[in-house]
């Protein structure tokens, strides 16, 4: 076992790819010397050169564009784009042509790059450094989304994303960086498309993801000393999507709330609600809750904890559960 923090696994898992595959390249805004603002590429051009882990301009179309090219071209290339609001001014590489490539080839250009973004709130960061844009790239065909919770997940994630053939979009919690937990090395985590169970329970189901996984879980350890047991279960990955777990829980429980930072609004927390309505109707004794963020801009620092799901709106939601019958 070794205590490592969610920002070490990511830079364990990108030191790892570096040495196993040459053609894994690092880029982006300060992510050479400084290891990158979040201290996630630490060390690594100083380990492999500023060939295979450089600066860019602030110009994060350009960044994309240039992994484009570099994929096609047999590197695999990691780029960040440092906060989320800021990956914005690339976001018609990613959609037109990063999500599109292999379609449009029928199959005969991959692109196998991983674009990092950090996200969420939690930090207290001003506008543009604070943002939750996963429906932009679920809602899109062609991009994997991944958002791990646990410094476990970070490396094993980060790990699978860096073998295959198809682009992956990997949200990074900001608040989570620097959680330290025990992982152990030796322990493979499940492959992406793989929900899991981080609590069981039996009362309802809280369905998380990335930043909302701890929070759901202080809910329900508050739950629990109430007399309520409530089962958390971490989707780990976005696309795929795994019905399989979700299902299986709900049907246990016959109750689910699913959590999530971003705005309620034709936002992933909907797409999560409307498959388990669909999917679990004849075992829910009460329709899908959402404690999501509210539908207004990501707020200022002072104003933060008010938009953020907490454990307060995730009990409140159970309540609800527990008097509305079909």
């Amino acid at each position: 076992m070794e205590k490592i923090t969610l920002a070490g696994a990511l830079n364990r898992a990108l030191r790892d790819a570096m040495r196993a595959d040459e053609s894994v390249v690092v880029f982006g805004e300060d992510v050479g010397p400084l290891g990158g603002v979040f201290r996630v590429t630490d060390g690594l051009t100083a380990e492999f050169g500023e060939s295979r882990c450089f600066d860019t301009p602030l110009a994060e179309s350009g960044i994309v564009g240039m992994a484009i090219g570099m994929a096609m071209n047999g590197f695999r290339p990691v780029v960040e784009m440092q906060f989320d609001a800021f990956a914005f001014p690339a976001f018609e590489q990613i959609v037109s042509h990063v999500a599109k490539m292999r379609n449009r080839t029928l199959g005969a250009v991959t692109l196998p790059l991983v674009i990092r973004i950090p996200y969420g709130g939690g930090i207290g960061g001003v506008e543009h450094h604070c943002d939750s844009s996963e429906a932009y790239y679920a809602h899109t065909p062609g991009l994997q989304v991944f958002t791990p919770s646990t410094a476990a997940d970070a490396y094993g994630l980060l790990r699978s994303a860096l073998t295959g053939t198809d682009p992956v979009v990997f949200l990074e919690p900001k608040k989570l960086y620097w959680t330290k937990e025990e992982r152990d090395p030796s322990v493979a985590v499940p492959p992406p498309g793989r929900a899991v169970v981080r609590r069981p329970g039996t009362d309802a189901t809280l369905i998380a993801y990335g930043p909302a996984v701890p929070v759901a879980l202080d809910a329900a350890s508050v739950a629990a000393s109430e007399g309520r047991s409530l089962e958390v279960v971490d989707l780990r990955t976005i696309v795929p999507f795994d019905d399989e777990t979700v299902c299986a829980s709900v049907a246990r429980t016959g109750r689910a709330v699913v959590v999530a930072e971003a705005p309620g609004f034709a936002s992933v927390a909907s797409e999560i609600a409307a498959r388990v309505s669909e999917r679990c109707f004849s075992s829910l004794s009460a329709p899908v809750r959402r404690v999501t963020g509210f539908d207004v801009p990501f707020p200022p620092p002072a104003y933060e904890s008010l938009y953020l799901p907490g454990v307060d709106r995730i009990l409140d939601a159970v309540d609800d559960l527990q008097w509305e019958l079909v």
